[in-house]
């Protein structure tokens, strides 16, 4: 069952990101007066087709990505001197940059609009300030006293505490000396001794960022839904994209620099695990996930790969300044690079992801 949940949430997720993008370039193009010959879902022999007005609607066979082709979208391509105002390549520069930006900008506003739409009708998420662990951390100070995922601390050597700072303040305060806690656990009251250890503090991405006693445990991540109002619904999706896109990005420059391991790395079969999960977890689950991947393909795609949106987006703006495009033979080479770094990218994820499935095979 979960299998079968896996692949309709791939299917779903995957197809709407991909119509939304290809949708973008569509739209802006249509704005221009360009003419659209086709708008693909997927790649490869067609599915399904059909032809409405002057554009063709296609389904292909292979699903990860999609494309829309444009009347006179390469510079050699023979157009009409009567068709040249629907021709692509003779349209302005910063009309040809927009409609390549029109991709990725429709994967940002579609997040926004997913996020909006979540705060306005479930409520903004908001964390709920408790005492209660949410993970206690194996062969910690805390594991070896006994606490528990769940326990509730209600005093640190006979101090109350009411929040996660005051717990990590007490610890913190002690100096490394035994502290004496008073835990809830499921109603009952308990007492337990740990004696906290110095213990390296790391951010989101792994980075260590200093020293301090702790305990082995983490908060609980209980939160609660406050209804919102428009205006509070749109700054707190704007927020959401804003902070997911500077994630993304930090997230890259930290791969490149080694600080998160290139195995971290997911594929196709990663997300559709992912996508299942959150699917049955609940749609509202599977709705901030598809808000996520659509942030993460929007700034994915101005990445400045040839063959990608950035990388068109870098030669029309070396054409700008150059006041006439690259050559032929310049465009061919880069293109080529990029096809081996998506391609090379593509297998090394493939493999990334049948690897976590073998070692999740070996370990059960």
């Amino acid at each position: 069952m979960h299998g079968i949940n896996s692949v309709l949430a791939f299917i779903i997720v995957l197809g709407v990101l991909i119509f939304v993008h290809e949708l973008g370039h569509f739209l802006l193009a249509k704005a221009f007066g360009v003419r659209v010959l086709k708008f693909s879902l997927g790649f490869g022999n067609k599915l399904v087709a059909r032809q409405w007005g002057e554009t063709e609607y296609l389904i292909s066979a292979f699903p990860l990505g999609g494309y829309v082709k444009m009347y006179g979208e390469h510079q050699e391509e023979e157009v009409r001197p009567e068709d040249r105002h629907r021709s692509f390549s003779h349209k302005a520069v910063w009309q040809r940059f927009s409609i390549v930006f029109g991709g990725p900008l429709f994967n940002l506003l579609f997040a926004v609009a997913l996020f909006f739409a979540m705060f306005m009708f479930a409520g903004i998420p908001e964390p709920i300030d408790s005492t209660r662990i949410g993970e206690v951390a194996a062969g910690s100070p805390a594991d070896q006293a006994g606490l528990k995922t769940g326990d509730v601390i209600r005093s640190i050597n006979a101090a109350s505490v009411t929040s996660w700072v005051q717990v990590s303040e007490r610890i913190q305060d002690s100096g490394g000396e035994a502290v004496t806690l008073v835990v809830d656990r499921q109603g009952q009251e308990l007492t337990c001794t740990a004696k906290p250890t110095m213990q390296k503090v790391k951010n989101l991405f792994g980075e260590e960022v200093g020293e301090r006693y702790m305990l082995g445990i983490t908060r609980s991540s209980d939160f609660t839904y406050r209804a919102a109002s428009f205006g509070e619904s749109c700054e707190a999706a704007l927020w959401q994209t804003w902070n997911l896109g500077y994630l993304t990005v930090m997230g890259i420059v930290k791969m490149i620099q080694r600080v998160i391991p290139a195995s971290e790395l997911g594929g196709p079969i990663r997300i559709a695990e992912i996508a299942g999960e959150r699917m049955e977890a609940g749609w509202l689950n599977l709705l901030y996930f598809m808000g996520l991947l659509s942030v993460n393909l929007g700034i994915l795609n101005l990445l400045p790969v040839p063959v990608l949106d950035g990388g068109h987006l870098v030669f029309l703006s070396l054409e700008a300044v150059r006041r006439r495009p690259l050559s032929d033979r310049a465009m061919e080479i880069s293109q080529k690079a990029g096809i081996a770094i998506l391609g090379t990218l593509m297998v090394f994820v493939f493999y990334n992801d049948i690897l976590r499935l073998v070692k999740r095979w070996l370990i059960s």
